[in-house]
């Protein structure tokens, strides 16, 4: 399979992760894109979260949390290593959500490293961080 289809299956699997998490809290859904030694590190969350139930736990907490309002995913950008096996998957979001009583808008960045194991591409790492300012 070539780098394009391989992208385009990539950028399609992390949209349905996202949708498991921002249309309505689908736990089984959620977990089978994470890798079981998975680790993330997000912006409110002190250290890291490490392994799968510890990844699936954070975004519980805050889908349950929260009211999604909306989700956009955009500027999908996939790199691929060790000869196809691995990649790098960045993009730009912008979420709305009220939480506590208060509507709020983050505009953000993702970024994912997935393995390849069988014919399912794991995310293994996450890191996302809120869009800096421009000045």
């Amino acid at each position: 399979m070539e780098d394009t289809a391989l992208a385009q299956e990539i950028e399609t699997n992390l949209r349905e992760m996202n949708h498991c998490w921002t249309e309505t809290w689908n736990e089984p859904g959620f977990r089978k894109f994470i890798h079981p030694q998975a680790v993330a590190i997000a912006p409110a969350t002190p250290g890291r979260l490490e392994g799968q139930d510890a990844y699936v736990a954070g975004w519980k907490s805050f889908a349950e949390a929260a009211t999604i309002h909306s989700w956009k995913e955009t500027d999908h950008k996939i790199q691929f290593f060790a000869e196809g096996r691995c990649c790098v998957a960045t993009y730009f979001f912008t979420i709305e959500f009220t939480m506590s009583g208060v509507r709020q808008t983050m505009k953000g960045r993702d970024m994912f490293f997935l393995v390849r194991e069988g014919k399912k591409w794991l995310v293994v790492a996450d890191q996302f961080s809120p869009e800096p300012c421009r000045e």
